[in-house]
C-alpha cells in the first residue's frame, strides 16, 4: 500500500465545528518555523454535507492559521437513487456481501464530481468521520489517510464500526482490510491510523487505533492561541461576553448543553426537565443558559425566552478559553464533559436519564454490542 508522502501538503477534512476545533488545535500545536511541518500551511476543508458552518472558513482564513479553505459539496448517498437496489435485503449472507461490494465501489466513484482537489497531491490527509462519502471515495481510489475521531472518547459510546456491521463482524472486517467493502474508523484498507483520545476506556482494540490525547493539545496553549480559537469560532465575541457575564453578580451560573435528541416536542420536554432539576445551586435558583448543539434546531430563544440562549455554532471547549468564564454547573445528557474546565461542577446523565423519555435500546446500542460480544467469548 502506497503511503503517505513524508513531505506532502496535508489537509483536514472536517464534517463539524468540533472537528475543525481539533484540526486548529493540532496546528497549533505545531512551530512556527523549521525544516518540518510548520504552522499556517495546511488546508482546510469544510464539508457542507452535515453542517452549515456560515462564515467559519472566512474567520479561519483571515486567522492565518491555515493557508487555504476549502468548499467541498459532498454528497450523500441519498443524492444517487442508483445505490438504493444495492441496500435490499437478499436473505443471504454471499448475495448482501456481494450487493455490498458493488455499492463500496459504486459509492466511491460517485463521489469523484464532487471531491474539489486532487487528494492525491497531499501527503497527509486528516479525515474526521470517515464514515462519511469520503471514506469510501479514499480507499476506491487507493488514497492513504489519518482518520480521525469523531468526538471525545465517541467510539467508547458508540462503536459506529461494529454496530453497523454487527453480525459476522470479523468477516466484514477482513473484507474491509482487503478493500473488497469498506468500514469505518480504522478497519479500511486505506486508514494510515486512527486518532483517539484515550485507548483504556475503549473495549474492543484495532490495530490501527493511536493514542493523542486531546488534552496534550489544549496543555500548552498560551494566551495568543486561545484568542485565536476564539476569534475563529465566535462570530460576534462582545456579544456573547454580553450575554455570559449579564447576570447578577453573586447569582450563580449553570449552563445546559442541548442535543439533538429525540422529535422536537419531547426535546422540549427533555431540557425543561433538566432546567428543573438541575437549575438551583444549593437554595439559589441559578442564572440558566442554554448552547444549542451546532445540528439542534429546536428554537430554544422563543421556547425558553426567560433564559440566555447562546449561539449554536460553535464547539463548547471553545468557551474554555473566554478570559474570566466559569459556571457553578454545566449539564449534558450525552456529551462527554471532560474536556470543560469552565464549570466548577459537571453533570453527565447518560442513558439512564434518556430511559424516561425513549426506549432504551435506542441509546444503548453500543452496550448492545458488547454484551452481545462477550456472549460469543
Amino acid at each position: 500500500m502506497r503511503k503517505a508522502k513524508p513531505d506532502g501538503k496535508r489537509v483536514y477534512i472536517c464534517h463539524t465545528y468540533y472537528h475543525v476545533y481539533i484540526a486548529c488545535l493540532k496546528e497549533l500545536n505545531l512551530p512556527v518555523s523549521g525544516k518540518g511541518p510548520v504552522r499556517g500551511q495546511a488546508s482546510l476543508m469544510l464539508s457542507t454535507l452535515s453542517s452549515d458552518f456560515g462564515s467559519l472558513g472566512e474567520r479561519a482564513e483571515k486567522s492565518g492559521l491555515f493557508k487555504e479553505i476549502i468548499c467541498y459539496e459532498e454528497k450523500g448517498e441519498d443524492f444517487f437513487p442508483e445505490l438504493a437496489p444495492l441496500h435490499k435485503d437478499r436473505k443471504n449472507l454471499a448475495l448482501n456481501m456481494l450487493c455490498r461490494i458493488r455499492f463500496t465501489k459504486r459509492m466511491g466513484r460517485l463521489q469523484a464530481a464532487y471531491v474539489p482537489v486532487d487528494l492525491r497531491e497531499y501527503g497527509d490527509i486528516y479525515v474526521f468521520c470517515d464514515s462519511d462519502p469520503i471514506g469510501y471515495y479514499l480507499n476506491t481510489y487507493k488514497i492513504p489517510y489519518h482518520a480521525m475521531e469523531d468526538g471525545l472518547d465517541c467510539i467508547r459510546y458508540y462503536d459506529a464500526a461494529r454496530y453497523d456491521n454487527r453480525g459476522h463482524f470479523r468477516l466484514k472486517a477482513w473484507m474491509a482490510a482487503r478493500n473488497l467493502i469498506f468500514i469505518q474508523n480504522g478497519y479500511s484498507k486505506y486508514c494510515l491510523d486512527m486518532e483517539v483520545n484515550d485507548l483504556s476506556v475503549l473495549e474492543y482494540p484495532c490495530p490501527k487505533y493511536i493514542e493523542r490525547p486531546r488534552a496534550e493539545l489544549t496543555a500548552g496553549l498560551g494566551r495568543e492561541e486561545k484568542r485565536t480559537l476564539v476569534s475563529i469560532f465566535l462570530e460576534n465575541a462582545q456579544e456573547l461576553r454580553e450575554a455570559l457575564f449579564s447576570g447578577e453578580e453573586n447569582r450563580p451560573r449553570v449552563l445546559v448543553l442541548t442535543e439533538p435528541l429525540c422529535d422536537l416536542e419531547t426535546r422540549e420536554r427533555i431540557f425543561r426537565d433538566i432546567i428543573r432539576q438541575y437549575g438551583a445551586v444549593g437554595a439559589q435558583q441559578a442564572q440558566i443558559l442554554l448552547k444549542p448543539h451546532p445540528r439542534d434546531v429546536l428554537d430554544y430563544r422563543k421556547l425558553f425566552p426567560e433564559h440566555i440562549v447562546l449561539d449554536g455554532k460553535f464547539p463548547m471547549e471553545i468557551l474554555n478559553y473566554v478570559e474570566n468564564l466559569s459556571f457553578d454547573r454545566v449539564v449534558t445528557v450525552f456529551t462527554v464533559p471532560s474536556a470543560i474546565s469552565f464549570a466548577r461542577e459537571r453533570v453527565f446523565l447518560g442513558e439512564d436519564f434518556m430511559d424516561r423519555y425513549e426506549a432504551p435500546q435506542i441509546h444503548r446500542q453500543n452496550e448492545q454490542i458488547q454484551k452481545n460480544a462477550r456472549s460469543r467469548q
